[in-house]
C-alpha cells in the first residue's frame, strides 16, 4: 500500500505540474472567453439556483479542487435546468452540472466522479485546446452552440437543440466542447487521482459511467462521436475498470467534507423541478416497498403540489417531517405549500421556525414575506424581502415583483414601476422591463432611487447592443 500511495502521488506530481504538449490559447483569452460563454448561458435564463443542491455541488467541487497545486483559474460549479444526464466543463474552469445528473446518480461518491472528469479537462485546459483547434476566439461564434446545448433546458425540444448543435459543428463553431478519446482518457485518470486526495472512492467515477452506458443502451449510443461532448463511454468503462480493478480504500483515508443525505436532495430535485408525470408513478411504487423512507415521502408530496394535488402533497411532507421534524429542506417547502394552500398564519408559524437557518434561513424570510402580504403586514413583508434583495444572493429575482405589489398597495407607484422594471430586468424580458423603468424614472423625486433606474436601464441598452454585435460577427 505505501508503495501504491507513492506511486499515485508521483503520478499526481507529474500530471498536474507537467505543462501540456498541446498547443492552447492564452490564459488572459481564456478568461475573456469564459466571462463571455458565462454571460450568454446566463442570459438564456437556464442556470438553475436551488440553494440545497447548488451547495452540494459546490462542495463536493470544492473538495477536489483544494489540494490542487495553483490553477491559473478560479473553479465555479453551477447547475442547468436540464433532465439530460450531463455535465460539462467550459472556458475558464466554469463546470456545468446538468440537473438529470443530480436525479440520476445514487451518491455523493458518484457525483464527485462526474465533478472530477469535468475538472481534470480543466486542469489539462482541454478546452482551451479544442479552442486553439479551431479557432473560436470570438463569443459571437458561440451563439449557436449555447442555443443548442441549452436548447433542450428549461421546457425546451431536446431534439431541435440537438440538430442546431450539429449544424453548428458543421459551421466549425461546437469543437470547442467536444474533446478528443485522449482527454477523455487523460480526464479520467487524473479525476482518479483527484478523488484519492478527496475520501471520496474512485469507484464512484466508474459507477457513474455505467449509468451513462445504460442511457447508451437506451439509444444515445447511435448518436455519431462528433456530435458528444464525451466520446468513447464504452471504451472509458474498460480503462476505468482496469485503473481501479485492484483499489482498496487506504487506512489513512482522508474523510470527505460535510456530507450531505444525497437521498434529499436527489428527491428534492425531482420534487421540485422533475417531470411530475414520469416520477409521480415511480416514487409511489418505491413508497410501497420503503415507507419509512423520508426522501421518497418529500419528493412525492412536492410533486403532488405541482400536479395541482395540494392536500395531498402536504400530507406526503408532514409524514416526512413526523419522521425528521428538524429538516430545514421539509419545514421550507411545507411553509411554501401552506401558502399556496391560503394557509398563511399556519404558513407564517413554520416559517419562523427556521429563519437563522444558515442555508435555508434567507428562503424562510422570503416565503413568510408572501405570507405576510397576505395578511396585510406590509411593513413586516417589506422589511424580510429588502433583507433577502441586500444578500446579494440569487434566485431571488421575484422579492423585486413582490417589493412591486407592496409599492402599489402603499400608493408608492413610481417605486412600484421601479421594482417591477428591476424585475423584468431579471427574468430576461428587456421589452417590459425598459417600459417600467422609464416610468419609474418620469415620476420618481428619490434621487438615489432615480440613479438606480436610470443605472438599471443603461445596462439593458448595454446589453442590448453587446448582442446586436455578437449578431453582426455571427
Amino acid at each position: 500500500m505505501r508503495r501504491f500511495k507513492q506511486a499515485v502521488s508521483l503520478i499526481l506530481a507529474i500530471v498536474l505540474l507537467c505543462p501540456a504538449t498541446t498547443f492552447a490559447i492564452s490564459i488572459p483569452d481564456e478568461l475573456k472567453l469564459g466571462k463571455e460563454y458565462l454571460q450568454l448561458i446566463t442570459d438564456k435564463g437556464v442556470i438553475l439556483h436551488d440553494p440545497v443542491a447548488q451547495k452540494m455541488i459546490d462542495i463536493v467541487g470544492n473538495a477536489i479542487v483544494k489540494p490542487l497545486p495553483p490553477q491559473p483559474f478560479h473553479f465555479d460549479f453551477f447547475m442547468i435546468n436540464d433532465d439530460a444526464f450531463n455535465a460539462f466543463a467550459t472556458p475558464a474552469a466554469n463546470i456545468f452540472v446538468h440537473r438529470g445528473l443530480i436525479e440520476s446518480l445514487d451518491n455523493m461518491d458518484e457525483l464527485a466522479g462526474i465533478l472530477a472528469h469535468e475538472i481534470g479537462h480543466a486542469v489539462g485546459r482541454h478546452v482551451s485546446q479544442a479552442i486553439d483547434r479551431s479557432k473560436i476566439v470570438a463569443a459571437g461564434s458561440l451563439a449557436g452552440v449555447v442555443a443548442g446545448i441549452l436548447m433542450g433546458a428549461a421546457g425546451g425540444s431536446t431534439e431541435a437543440g440537438q440538430a442546431m448543435t450539429i449544424g453548428s459543428m458543421a459551421a466549425g463553431q461546437s469543437a470547442m466542447l467536444t474533446f478528443t478519446r485522449e482527454n477523455e482518457t487523460e480526464a479520467d485518470q487524473k479525476a482518479v487521482l483527484f478523488l484519492e486526495q478527496t475520501g471520496y472512492s474512485p469507484k464512484g467515477i466508474l459507477d457513474s459511467l455505467l449509468k451513462i452506458r445504460q442511457t447508451d443502451y437506451q439509444g444515445v449510443e447511435n448518436i455519431p462521436d462528433y456530435f458528444k461532448t464525451h466520446p468513447g463511454t464504452a471504451a472509458r468503462v474498460s480503462h476505468l475498470s482496469g485503473i481501479i480493478a485492484d483499489y482498496k480504500p487506504p487506512a489513512d483515508k482522508p474523510i470527505p467534507p460535510e456530507n450531505f443525505d444525497y437521498n434529499m436532495v436527489k428527491y428534492r430535485v425531482i420534487g421540485l423541478y422533475g417531470d411530475p408525470d414520469t416520477y409521480i408513478p415511480k416514487i409511489e411504487m418505491a413508497l410501497q416497498n420503503d415507507p419509512d423512507n423520508v426522501a421518497l415521502h418529500y419528493g412525492l408530496g412536492l410533486l403532488y403540489s405541482r400536479a395541482t394535488r395540494m392536500n395531498e402533497g402536504i400530507e406526503q411532507l408532514n409524514k416526512a417531517l413526523g419522521k425528521d421534524p428538524f429538516e430545514p429542506m421539509i419545514l421550507l417547502e411545507l411553509g411554501r405549500l401552506y401558502i399556496r394552500n391560503t394557509e398563511y398564519t399556519r404558513a407564517i408559524t413554520i416559517l419562523d421556525s427556521m429563519t437563522d437557518d444558515a442555508l435555508l434561513g434567507d428562503w424562510a424570510i422570503f416565503n413568510r414575506s408572501i405570507a405576510q402580504i397576505e395578511n396585510s403586514n406590509l411593513p413586516a413583508a417589506q422589511k424580510g424581502l429588502e433583507h433577502v434583495l441586500g444578500s446579494g444572493k440569487p434566485g431571488f429575482e421575484k422579492a423585486n415583483y413582490h417589493m412591486a405589489e407592496i409599492m402599489s398597495r402603499q400608493s408608492h407607484q413610481a417605486l412600484s414601476h421601479y421594482y417591477l422594471g428591476v424585475y423584468y430586468a431579471r427574468i430576461h424580458d428587456e421589452e417590459n422591463a425598459a417600459r417600467q423603468l422609464k416610468r419609474a424614472i418620469d415620476t420618481l423625486d428619490d434621487e438615489k432611487m432615480l440613479e438606480k433606474a436610470e443605472n438599471e436601464l443603461e445596462n439593458l441598452k448595454d446589453k442590448s447592443k453587446k448582442r446586436a454585435r455578437q449578431g453582426n460577427r455571427m
